[in-house]
């Protein structure tokens, strides 16, 4: 049974967008957690968009579940995790002008760079994940540079039109799950997952956490946090 991290960025968009201590993302981690979510993910951006330094280290105070803290593999944000010590990373791509992130790391291409970070990481008794595509050659790597875990890229799966291409996407996604799960890494998944997507990324075999934000923010809009959290619990078990 896949657990469920609930990525609480955009509620700090909508903070953002007008500088207000409101809302507030330590109440916001309280109400995910209390509704049944295992993990509470933030992604710390370079340009700091939505979640700032401050979040950080806030949360890593109250969460009680597990923080996992989504990153770029750059220097400053490595620091920032070392003193923070959040119980998970995931190494991430990073651009400035993208809207979400777009794709998964390239971790075959920087084998070396990403090694050293990951050694760096570990030793402060983090768990270590590496958001890829769903391609072998990159599950690979990411074994190679020492990884704990992978998150596997859902978002081509999700943006696919039509059954037959959506069951093409789904067919890479667990096979290249078996091949992790194979190697002795963890299994994670998650972007563009949604509440009329998530139930066939959910069983994959393997599968055990499934990181998603923007869909469950966008729900509670209408019905609440704590209910849209408990629909997509349901959904994923």
């Amino acid at each position: 049974m896949a657990n469920l991290g609930v990525n609480i960025d955009h509620v700090a968009t909508l903070r953002q967008a007008r500088f207000t201590p409101y809302p507030d993302l330590i109440e916001t981690a309280k109400i995910c957690e209390k509704a049944g979510a295992q993990g509470i993910t933030v992604h710390l951006r370079e340009d700091r968009r939505h979640i700032q330094d401050r979040d950080v280290y806030s949360l890593r105070k109250i969460v009680k579940t597990k923080l996992n803290l989504e990153m770029a593999a750059t220097p400053q944000i490595v620091e920032i995790a070392l003193r923070v010590v959040p119980d998970e990373v995931c190494l991430v791509p990073e651009k400035r002008r993208e809207l979400t992130t777009e794709g998964g790391l390239d971790v075959r291409g920087q084998k070396r760079r990403l090694a050293g970070v990951v050694k760096r990481l570990k030793k402060k008794r983090i768990l270590v994940s590496i958001f890829v595509d769903p391609k072998p050659e990159q599950v690979r790597a990411a074994k190679e540079v020492g990884a704990d875990c992978v998150e596997l890229h859902t978002g081509t799966y999700a943006e696919a039109k039509g059954k037959a291409r959506q069951s093409g996407e789904l067919k890479k996604l667990r096979q290249v799950g078996k091949l992790a799960v194979e190697l002795g890494l963890r299994l994670n998944a998650g972007h563009g997952l949604n509440y009329q997507n998530v139930r066939p990324v959910a069983r994959i075999p393997g599968i055990e956490d499934l990181n998603i934000g923007h869909s469950i923010i966008s729900r509670s809009v209408f019905v609440g946090l704590a209910k849209a959290v408990r629909e997509m619990k349901r959904l994923i078990e």
